[in-house]
């Protein structure tokens, strides 16, 4: 007879990832010549990339998350940023970001973030900064935060030139300079980060900012979706659900489904659910207690117990035999003061012995709960039946087994079943509604920025739908993306989805390879003459830029003085009535004093 096969469990283990501190870095030769090596900063919301723009095999030396800790009252020495946090979650309560979404507005924490990344790179000098910086920014940046970070590093740091673009275009210049496409290039870039997600128009290399789409549904709102899920359906580990292990769940274990109802009625399949299951084992002590104890110990601890079971009782017996023999000696005493003819005495005395009496109830209950604390170990189940013969024998205990079997297994109550939540969560960047966000998907802001083009400009566009960002690591996101475009498009009609080689660091890369072919003082730079004649707000644009729309100050109107009113004579009653005069109307006002001092 065949045996039938057991399934197949899934049991993966929380990695709980502990950074360490990003080490500091000898600055390369190339620095320090006249033309210096720009430094590019991607400057992201949820990690910090920084590295030397040297040759086109260089990768970013410093990945760390853009968060510092810092307690109230503590010096700024001892901030910690990034890696110098080994583990996020007890100082979570702490924890600070410059970002407001996508932007940045909390500049101090900005220029700790620097200070970090110019000491780690090996930048000696005291007070300022000799070589050419690329920074990313949001998608349409506000002018004030382009301002205070203009300021910041002009000002700050005395850099001689600063170049600022958007990290999903310098990614889109980055894959169509691999793939080798020719300039200019036309497209539209669908980008997803820890925030935000764009949908970005690239129309002949320049960015259509007028038609740009943002949403805000990213990685941190499928996050905090996946923490309140678990959190609800797991009310015992509410603790263990932290925002890291949810992160890391997120980034190891969801996919995108290409059809989202099919797949939940898959999920239906009580076969399907337990081959696709994902149980996340918490970490938990196996430990019994008494398991290690051996069977020589446990006799002898009953014995001792049983003998101070035996003491306790022989003592109380001895009391309540004195306590008896007193309350006889008086009721004796009692009885001789009637017989003698002396009731005054006698119901005196009669009274006293009844209250006497009433006290030792209440001692009896009171010591019945004092003398079990004397117990010095606690007793093992069944041993509490001594108490009440103390001749109980020790030979007819029951023994008990050597191996106490426990009631649940302890490893499979400290697993977290992950089944439909790990397409559910990624879902929300087409379908934003089960968190409460009344705002478009992403297919389908897609669709509303098509709508704005005609079809020559669609057909071309759609041509070349780049996908780029950490959000969109997820298994099954390029598919997806294809199908709803297949249902959006006309029939018969032509699209091409690609995906970022490395969704992640490929805007690092794209502005090294900005820098690499744009030096310092070309075009896309500012130079810090620019910056005092046009102001922080002032911005060079290049291929992977937003758009530099001054900002319109509109000067106010000068008041003009009041003309003094010409009274005109005339004859008639009525025009002269409507004539005010700088006279009448200072006596009227000195009318209105007058009454209202009275009033007063």
């Amino acid at each position: 007879m065949a045996s039938k096969h057991e399934p197949v469990y899934q049991i993966f283990s929380f990695q709980d990832f502990k950074s360490s501190p990003d080490p500091i870095y000898e600055p390369p030769s190339q620095s320090l010549a006249p033309t210096a090596a720009p430094i590019v900063i991607d400057n992201g919301s949820f990690q910090t990339r920084a590295g030397w723009a040297l040759e086109e095999r260089e990768a970013p030396r410093l990945l760390f998350k853009s968060v510092a800790a810092r307690s109230r009252g503590a010096a700024r020495s001892e901030t910690q940023i990034g890696n110098d946090i080994p583990n996020l979650e007890p100082l979570r309560w702490l924890l600070k970001s410059q970002f407001d979404r996508n932007v940045v507005v909390n500049f101090e924490i900005q220029e700790l973030m620097f200070d970090h990344v110019f000491a780690h790179l090996g930048i000696g000098s005291e007070g300022s900064v000799s070589q050419p910086i690329v920074v990313t920014e949001a998608p349409c940046n506000p002018l004030h935060c382009r301002q205070m970070m203009s300021e910041l590093l002009f000002e700050c740091y005395h850099v001689p030139y600063v170049s600022y673009g958007v990290d999903s275009l310098y990614s889109f210049y980055h894959n169509n300079t691999q793939r080798s496409v020719q300039p200019p290039h036309t497209g539209i870039v669908l980008s997803s980060g820890y925030h935000c997600s764009h949908i970005l128009p690239v129309i002949n290399g320049r960015f259509d900012a007028v038609n740009c789409k943002r949403m805000n549904v990213a990685g941190s709102q499928s996050a905090s979706y996946l923490q309140r899920l678990l959190q609800l359906k797991y009310p015992g580990h509410l603790a263990a659900v932290t925002l890291s292990r949810v992160e890391e769940l997120l980034h190891e274990h969801s996919y995108i489904a290409e059809d989202y109802q099919d797949e939940l009625e898959k999920w239906r399949s009580p076969e399907f659910y337990e081959r696709e299951v994902h149980r996340m084992q918490l970490p938990f002590s196996g430990k019994v207690p008494g398991g290690s104890v051996s069977v020589e110990e446990r006799h002898e601890r009953r014995a001792q117990q049983l003998r101070r079971l035996q003491e306790i009782n022989a003592r109380r017996r001895e009391e309540k035999l004195l306590q008896d023999q007193e309350r006889l000696d008086r009721l004796m005493g009692v009885q001789e003061l009637l017989e003698d003819g002396l009731l005054d005495h006698f119901h005196k005395n009669l009274l006293a012995v009844e209250q006497g009496r009433h006290k030792l109830l209440h001692s009896d209950g009171a010591e019945g709960k004092t003398e079990v604390s004397e117990l010095e170990h606690p007793m093992d189940e069944g041993d509490g039946v001594a108490l009440m013969d103390p001749d109980f024998p020790e030979d007819t205990l029951p023994e008990k087994p050597a191996h106490v079997q426990p009631v649940f297994n302890m490893a499979e109550y400290h697993q977290l079943f992950v089944g439909t939540e790990r397409l559910r969560c990624p879902e929300l960047l087409f379908q934003p509604s089960p968190t409460g966000e009344e705002q478009m998907g992403l297919m389908e802001a897609l669709q509303y920025v098509l709508a704005r083009y005609t079809p020559e400009q669609q057909e071309a566009l759609v041509s070349n739908v780049f996908l780029t960002g950490g959000n969109m690591l997820y298994p099954g996101m390029k598919e997806r993306v294809e199908r709803e475009l297949l249902a959006m498009r006309p029939f018969q009609s032509q699209f091409k989805v690609t995906m970022a080689s490395q969704p992640a660091l490929d805007a690092w890369y794209g502005a090294r390879d900005w820098a690499l072919e744009h030096p310092a003082g070309g075009e896309g730079w500012i130079s810090r003459q620019e910056y005092e004649e046009k102001g922080g707000e002032y911005l060079s644009e290049h291929c992977a830029s937003n758009l530099f729309i001054p900002m319109k100050l509109v000067k106010p109107l000068l008041a003009r003085p009041a003309e003094p009113s010409v009274t005109m004579p005339t004859s008639t009653v009525p025009s002269a009535a409507t004539t005010v005069t700088p006279a009448l109307t200072s006596s009227c006002s000195a009318v209105t004093a007058d009454v209202s001092m009275v009033a007063s």
